[in-house]
């Protein structure tokens, strides 16, 4: 069996230069089959396939039904790599690791002592949901980092949650299918400054202030000078 197709929901609209960087460090470092968008595929891009993909709800139900859309999808490789459109691979890595960010409950009190939400409901309700299931203290899978997803363990997973408003699909997905993992700190850099990352990290992710305007931004934009198959010349 080859190496995994890679999955990676696009929004509309915007030129995103982060997917091109993205795309950029997946060909340098992760060794994959095809890469799928699914949603929208920017003019610029090429080689990669496109499963189009109505985006009318909030940014959870559409990566929702961008996952669900891959795994009914029998020309997409099983398992394949999830990846969103700012996640970088900094290193070669042979293989995407399973990685977790360690219980819930810390994770949940992370984010309660400094905001409220969508986001912060969803992971109170996956994690209830997890607990009737037999999951009494789960993982938090929801890291800014690559994922291998089985198919009908993630259909199975999304079924499971399909009731809820934001559901913490990672999340879900990981402790049903009981994954375990590395527990390791989230790699998403949400400031300008030059601290929370190192040239050692493997993986990396970014905001689009952070990825324009951060000293984490140049660093990527330096790592990946060259464009990558999936680059049309000339188109920005």
């Amino acid at each position: 069996m080859g190496a995994p197709d890679i999955v990676v929901p696009v929004r509309e609209g915007a030129i995103n230069r982060q997917l091109r960087y993205a795309l950029r460090s997946w060909m340098a470092n992760l060794p994959h089959g095809r890469v799928w968008i699914v949603g929208y595929m920017p003019q610029w891009v090429k080689t990669a396939r496109h499963l189009p993909l109505r985006q009318g709800g909030t940014k959870y139900a559409n990566t929702t039904a961008a996952v669900r859309r891959a795994c009914e999808n029998p020309l997409i490789s099983d398992p394949f790599v999830l990846c969103n459109d700012d996640f970088f691979v900094m290193r070669r890595t042979p293989g995407v690791p399973v990685l977790h960010r360690g219980p819930v409950r810390e994770v949940e009190a992370y984010y309660a002592a400094r905001a409220s939400g969508h986001y912060l409901r969803g992971m109170r309700e996956t994690a209830a949901l997890l607990g009737e299931l037999g999951h009494p203290d789960p993982l938090s899978y929801e890291l800014h980092v690559p994922m291998t997803v089985d198919k009908t363990q993630m259909l199975h997973a999304l079924d499971v949650g399909k009731h809820l408003n934001v559901v913490h699909k990672r999340t879900l997905y990981g402790n049903l299918a009981g994954l375990g993992g590395e527990e390791i700190r989230d790699v998403k850099i949400l400031h300008r400054a030059p601290t929370g990352y190192s040239a050692q990290d493997v993986f990396l992710s970014t905001m689009p202030d952070s990825f324009a305007n951060g000293h984490v931004g140049q660093f990527i934009r330096k790592a990946f000078p060259e464009p990558s198959v999936y680059e049309r010349p000339g188109r920005h």
